[in-house]
């Protein structure tokens, strides 16, 4: 899930970018409002549903560690049970099924299959994912496959983790085992799960795992290594998988909106959208990281080299995108960098988590960006969803009206959004379970499903009856 990451960016002062590309024309559509073909999905990542920590030879990952420190956890929790998904998971695709999935976004726990990080393979682990891989395609669900969501083995934070170059070589080396077992049926493969995410959570603020504060020297080299480990990631996919194979990363866009849509303001969005990812996105699809960046970081910079762009830049065949609230607002300005911030009032809404600040144009405009800046051709939203408070009524219905008018508005933005062309080819509904929501615990709840956690029973919400008409219509019901 996303967080206040993009925050932490925002705040950093960014200059100026280059091109803007038009979005091409639309593409032929369906009466119901979406292209032909369009994929409807949810999602889900394996530490937050799976379970069974320590069943059939899996190891610890950083997030076992993580919530045994007191204070960490919002309710003290864990996932070491979590919904159970581990052995429930055919209840979870025939719910899947029933609303009428095409997809499903799946992350591989690291340390299931190799407990160590590297070295021996744990065969029990691999058999959990060929079952669960068998069970959606014979549900007739397409598998995508994410090979990282933020459960690195701890035997590699041991031996430095992230601030380490040899977890970016061990993270290639295992999805070219994952590429060589699975691509014989999972075809669509995303490398690295919101890695803003996890670098600024994880080693800046120490909100999430391994709970570092890293200086900003340290942090920088970090995030340098988190787009090292995609694009070897991509290169070992091409190697290792099967012909046809398609790969691309699933990141969490920082996305500047114009506060008001004129030329100037919509330009300006751009370019504060390239600066805030420059770390991230932006140096995976441009190779290079930009003259702002490394001149703020001066001495500070990650260290690399040309060939480490070369490998980051690898070519990918999709853009993921993890959507839920604009990071900015801006205007045009024409005093460097070009824009300039439009703070929000304490009186604009968010959904049950503070930093879920409503704007369903960003559905709108995070793929345009992505399409104008970078050439996108191909571009899923790879995670869209809101938290609610999901009370069940008396008659055991959980009616999440606010999660549902969430949703409309979003999806109204997207349809905007293929209807002038912008290449978005599908939407992966987060989250298909409530599950373990990372330092909230149980606390919080994302998904379409409700889970009672004492019995582990599945109930689908209002909204995942709402999800079941959009994906009949192919349109915002």
């Amino acid at each position: 899930m996303t967080g206040a990451a993009a925050a932490a960016l925002a705040a950093t002062a960014y200059g100026t970018a280059h091109t803007t590309v038009r979005t091409s024309p639309p593409t032929r559509r369906t009466a119901a409002g979406f292209p032909d073909g369009f994929r409807w999905g949810t999602a889900t990542s394996s530490y937050q549903v799976e379970g069974a920590a320590q069943v059939d030879g899996r190891g610890p990952s950083i997030w076992d560690a993580f919530t045994q420190e007191p204070g960490r956890i919002r309710d003290g929790s864990s996932g070491k049970t979590s919904v159970d998904h581990y052995h429930r998971y055919r209840e979870d695709v025939a719910l899947m099924k029933w609303m009428g999935a095409q997809t499903y976004r799946f992350s591989i726990a690291w340390p299931r299959v190799f407990p160590d990080g590297r070295g021996k393979a744990n065969p029990k682990g691999f058999d959990f994912y060929d079952r669960l891989v068998d069970e959606l395609l014979a549900a007739g669900i397409e598998p995508f496959a994410t090979l990282y969501h933020w459960d690195l083995p701890q035997a590699l934070q041991d031996r430095g983790g992230w601030e380490s170059r040899d977890t970016a070589e061990a993270f290639g080396d295992y999805a070219s085992h994952v590429a060589g077992k699975l691509t014989d049926r999972v075809r669509q493969v995303f490398t690295i799960n919101e890695m803003q995410t996890f670098v600024e959570q994880g080693h800046r603020s120490a909100a999430f795992a391994p709970g570092l504060k890293l200086d900003r020297a340290r942090l920088n080299q970090v995030r340098h290594h988190a787009v090292l480990a995609h694009g070897l990631a991509v290169q070992a996919v091409r190697a290792s998988g099967r012909r046809g194979t398609k790969v691309g990363p699933a990141e969490n866009i920082a996305t500047a909106l114009p506060a008001i849509e004129t030329i100037e303001n919509i330009r300006a969005a751009e370019l504060a959208t390239r600066e805030l990812n420059a770390p991230y996105l932006t140096v995976m699809m441009e190779g290079r990281y930009t003259d702002a960046y490394l001149a703020e970081a001066g001495a500070d910079a990650p260290r690399f080299t040309p060939q480490d762009l070369k490998t980051i830049s690898s070519k990918v065949d999709f853009v993921g995108l993890n959507v839920y609230a604009p990071s900015q607002y801006v205007l045009a300005s024409e005093a460097a960098p070009g824009f300039v911030e439009v703070p929000l009032q304490e009186s604009h809404p968010h959904m049950a988590s503070p930093w879920l600040t409503l704007g369903p144009e960003v559905l709108y405009w995070a793929p345009r960006h992505a399409a104008n800046l970078w050439k996108a051709k191909d571009i899923f939203i790879t995670e869209n969803g809101a938290s609610a408070a999901d009370e069940p009524a008396a008659d055991g219905t959980v009616y999440d009206v606010d999660r549902v008018m969430y949703l409309r508005n979003c999806l109204m933005h997207l349809q905007r959004a293929t209807a002038e062309g912008v290449p978005v080819r599908g939407y992966f509904l987060w989250s298909l379970l409530d599950n373990f929501e990372w330092a909230d615990g149980y606390a919080t709840r994302f998904g379409i499903v409700h889970v009672d956690y004492a019995t582990q029973k599945r109930t689908p919400k209002l909204s995942a009856s709402f999800y079941r008409e959009v994906i009949a219509r192919n349109a915002p019901a």
